[in-house]
């Protein structure tokens, strides 16, 4: 890992907000992600099962973590196994955990290597009444690929088919919607590693630069400040690019006179940034592209306020709705008229502004949690409106990340610039600089 160790007192803390969660006589048993095959005899980055990395700091393939805090055996209450090193590994490979190191890592002082689970799980079991298996809770979640949790899943309730199956993802998704002090450290980390890398986009974009040039800034920046890398695949949309939202190919010319839309963040510890800033290509907005940006500046700045306890995202995206509405018919791109007779269920805004405000954050970019129940301190959202018209090969999308407190929300971005001046000084003292 290129992150600094993080304190085990964290995954002993959530482990032990986890166990309070659970019914009397459980196992609760988590996996860690598959290495997924790219091709030919080669796989995709390892990269930690989310839940099992937030109750253990464990960050290698092949392991596995059970909780049982009513074991009649103490020391197997909490367990992980892991997997077991040899000469081979160590020379194709490299270092994996000793005991030792797992300990220090996870507090859990109860280490096997993964061989042994096959022999150990039916004591654990057997002194078990319910079982919490952890399957992929997310609600954007769809794969038709098939996962390790859910095939150990089905093998469990084959082979144990009178015990009491219960579901991990509910209790996991309302613990890790709350941010703890130090997580919020960790994704303030990666927040600034996305500083770094939008100012020194700021340095170098000018025209003729191709996209994937300013791509590899970011991931230059990223990996020298001890990133795993990027948290999603990065948008690199100059023009008229900007107008497809999950846009990726990364390979276009950004050309005098276009605003480039970068909507890129730093995965740091496993924790998520996720930046969008648009910006000149020339370093300069012409007086169009400043009135529309200036417009989503507003509705950020509007829909931040509103990112407070109590408040509900469908509320919450309803009322910014209303708020671009006049936006945009303040750009001239909606008449009033028509907007006062639409139908409240297709609002005319979304032909510009067709995506939500906002998402949960924390070890997933689009991170675990109830989207229907009131806000809570300690929970981090994106906020990141956007218009976009095609028509005009402009689109403007900006985004901060919010920590919600009982003071209210906070804009853990805060320091990123965003004012259109303060992005325009910058990029023309950059280039008088480089």
């Amino acid at each position: 890992m290129k992150y600094t160790p993080i304190d085990s007192k964290l995954f002993v803390e959530n482990r032990k907000k986890f166990v309070t969660e659970l019914q009397k006589d459980s196992i609760a048993i988590f996996h860690s992600n598959d290495e997924m095959p790219r091709n030919g005899d080669c796989n995709f980055p390892f990269r930690q099962n989310s839940d099992l990395f937030w109750l253990s700091g464990i960050d290698q393939e092949q392991s596995i973590l059970v909780i049982a805090p009513n074991h009649p055996i103490v020391e197997y209450r909490e367990m992980l196994f892991l997997r077991k090193t040899n000469e081979h590994i160590a020379v194709w490979e490299g270092h994996k955990y000793t005991k030792e190191e797992a300990r220090n890592v996870s507090g859990v002082q109860t280490v096997f290597w993964v061989d042994d689970y096959a022999s150990i799980l039916p004591l654990l079991m057997h002194h078990s009444v319910n079982v919490y298996i952890n399957l992929n809770e997310n609600d954007r979640f769809v794969s038709e690929v098939e996962y390790r949790d859910e095939r150990y899943a089905r093998e469990l309730k084959n082979k144990y088919p009178n015990h009491h199956y219960e579901r991990s993802g509910p209790i996991m998704g309302r613990l890790r919607i709350i941010k703890s002090d130090v997580e919020v450290a960790l994704l303030s980390e990666a927040i600034e590693i996305t500083n770094k890398a939008f100012r020194r986009v700021l340095a170098t974009l000018r025209p003729g630069v191709m996209e994937y040039e300013i791509e590899a800034e970011i991931t230059a920046t990223f990996i020298r400040n001890r990133a795993n890398g990027h948290a999603y695949y990065p948008i690199i949309a100059s023009g008229a690019s900007a107008n497809v939202l999950h846009y990726n190919d990364n390979n276009k010319e950004c050309k005098d006179g276009e605003v480039i839309l970068l909507d890129f963040g730093a995965e740091y510890a496993n924790y998520a940034a996720d930046l969008t800033r648009s910006i000149p290509v020339n370093g300069k907005f012409t007086p169009r592209q400043k009135d529309v940006y200036n417009a989503v500046l507003r509705v950020l700045r509007a829909a931040t306020a509103m990112l407070v306890v109590g408040n509900t995202i469908p509320k919450y995206h309803e009322e910014v709705g209303r708020i671009m509405e006049k936006e945009l018919i303040g750009l001239g791109l909606l008449n009033a008229a028509d907007v006062a007779k639409q139908d409240p269920k297709m609002p005319l805004y979304k032909k510009y502004f067709m995506h939500g405000t906002s998402h949960f954050l924390g070890l997933d970019v689009h991170d675990i949690g109830n989207r229907y129940l009131p806000m809570q301190a300690g929970m981090i959202f994106t906020c990141e409106p956007g218009i976009y018209i095609p028509e005009e090969n402009l689109g403007i999308r900006i985004e901060n990340d919010i920590l919600l407190t009982e003071k209210g929300p906070i804009d853990l971005m805060a320091n990123i610039p965003v004012e259109v001046d303060e992005i325009e000084a910058l990029m023309a003292k950059q280039k008088v600089a480089v």
